[in-house]
């Protein structure tokens, strides 16, 4: 996919999120309505297991207004002792797209871990063009997040 078609993929999405209400106009956290995180994927599996794991209801907890559910009692309780190691940066929202100064929703296949950090993508597509410069698009990301995340 080329630079152009992923514009395009951000911009489509954009109008569609304007028009349904979609998680682009939400607020600084990509929640579902319920206020799950993720899309109920396990925060710490990222990091456990490297690779993304449904979590489950049964397993829940709550930190900086946003729910995550967990695959496990462990996991559930390394997210307790130190939430913030684990939660997704820029609130959940596609990091390519927040560099581009968008906030799109994300594929939670679509994810890389970055000094510690866990970063989301939009698609495996969108994160191709992520990979490309990710310490650029982390500090444009970061510069726009701070007016975002408020939108």
């Amino acid at each position: 996919m080329n630079v152009s078609t992923i514009r395009r993929q951000l911009l489509i999405f954009s109008a569609v999120a304007s028009l349904t209400g979609a998680t682009l106009a939400a607020g600084p956290l990509n929640l579902d309505a319920s206020g799950v995180a993720i899309h109920g994927y396990d925060p710490v599996a990222y990091f456990v297991d490297i690779k993304p794991v449904k979590g489950r209801a049964d397993y829940s907890a709550t930190a900086q207004g946003a729910t995550y559910w967990f695959s496990n009692e462990a996991n559930l309780m390394a997210f307790k002792a130190d939430p913030t190691k684990y939660e997704p940066q820029f609130g959940g929202y596609c990091a390519y797209g927040v560099a581009k100064g968008f906030k799109p929703d994300i594929d939670p296949t679509a994810f890389k871990i970055i000094d510690g950090k866990l970063y989301l993508n939009l698609s495996p597509a969108v994160q191709t063009r992520w990979q490309e410069d990710i310490p650029g698009y982390i500090t444009q990301a970061t510069k726009n997040w701070s007016t975002l995340k408020s939108q």
